[in-house]
């Protein structure tokens, strides 16, 4: 899938989805095993564990992150809107 803004193709994953899963259940990583970043999401895990929840601070950012501007999959490509 292809679109004039960006010129190249799109992420299948949702933007939205993303987002939401890394607000909601970030503390687990689940934003970033969606969008196939599992080194980041295995990063995420650890922080929050490791830091008795402090560090679940980084997941609630990064969802908020994918939200407003974007990310993208594990391929580079942008998150469809």
């Amino acid at each position: 899938m292809t679109t004039p803004h960006y010129g190249g193709p799109v992420s299948d994953k949702s933007k939205l989805v993303a987002g939401l899963l890394q607000i909601l259940l970030g503390g687990f990583g689940a934003g970033r095993f969606y969008t196939g970043h599992t080194g980041m999401a295995i990063g995420q895990i650890a922080a929050t564990w490791l830091t008795c929840g402090l560090g679940g601070l980084w997941p609630l950012i990064d969802g908020i992150m994918i939200l407003v501007k974007g990310g993208t999959d594990a391929q580079g490509r942008p998150l469809k809107d």
